[in-house]
C-alpha cells in the first residue's frame, strides 16, 4: 500500500527548493538526505532527497532531479510516497486501513461508511458517506470516534446532535411536524 509522506507545495526560491506539507510524523527519518521517494505521478518518477531544512515551522526540500524554479513548480501537488503494509503504533491507523470501514452510531445503527481520511489543521477527520450519500466530515478524536475496529471492519461513533447530515433531515422533519400542531388563524 502506497502512503503519503509529503505534498510538494510551492516553488521556493530559484533553485528548485520546494515547500511541503508533511504528511507524516517522522519527517526526519522519511526525508533524510538521500532517500529515493516515489511520487503519484509516473510521469515524475522518483526523486531524491539532496536537502532538507525547516524553516519558521515549514518544511522545504531540494531534489537531485529539481534544479531550477521552472522544475519545482511543476512539482506542485505531487505526493511523495512510500511503500507500508499496516501502522503498528496502537491507537494509528493509515488511511487506507480505515476506508471502508462501516461506520455505526453506539447505539448500533448502521449511519454510513468511512471513503477517507483528512488532515485538518486542528485535528484529522474522517470522511464519511451516511446512508442518506452526504459526505460528512467527522472529528477524529476519541470523543467522538470511541471505537476504531479494522478487523471487525468497523468505527463506532458517539456524534454530538447536529455533526451528521441525518440529524439535519431528523431536525427539519420534527420543525414541520411541531408547526403542524401551532396553528395560528
Amino acid at each position: 500500500m502506497l502512503l503519503t509522506v509529503a505534498r510538494v507545495g510551492r516553488a521556493h526560491g530559484l533553485r528548485g527548493e520546494v515547500a511541503l506539507d508533511l504528511r507524516t510524523d517522522n519527517p526526519d527519518a522519511r526525508l533524510a538526505d538521500g532517500a529515493v521517494l516515489r511520487t503519484d505521478r509516473d510521469a515524475v518518477g522518483t526523486l531524491t532527497v539532496v536537502r532538507t531544512r525547516v524553516h519558521q515551522g515549514r518544511w522545504y526540500a531540494t531534489f537531485a532531479e529539481v534544479g531550477d524554479r521552472t522544475a519545482a513548480e511543476a512539482l506542485r501537488g505531487v505526493a511523495l510516497v512510500v511503500e507500508d503494509d499496516a501502522s503498528d503504533e496502537e491507537d494509528a491507523w493509515y488511511p487506507h486501513e480505515l476506508a471502508g470501514l462501516r461506520v455505526e452510531h453506539v447505539d448500533g445503527r448502521v449511519l454510513g461508511e468511512v471513503v477517507g481520511l483528512e488532515h485538518l489543521p486542528a485535528q484529522d477527520a474522517l470522511v464519511v458517506r451516511e446512508t442518506g450519500g452526504a459526505r460528512t466530515l467527522v472529528p477524529f478524536v476519541r470523543a467522538i470516534v470511541p471505537v476504531v475496529d479494522v478487523a471487525g471492519g468497523r468505527v463506532v461513533l458517539d456524534p454530538p446532535g447536529g455533526l451528521l447530515a441525518s440529524d439535519a433531515a431528523n431536525l427539519v422533519v420534527s420543525d414541520e411536524t411541531s408547526g403542524a400542531d401551532d396553528e395560528r388563524g
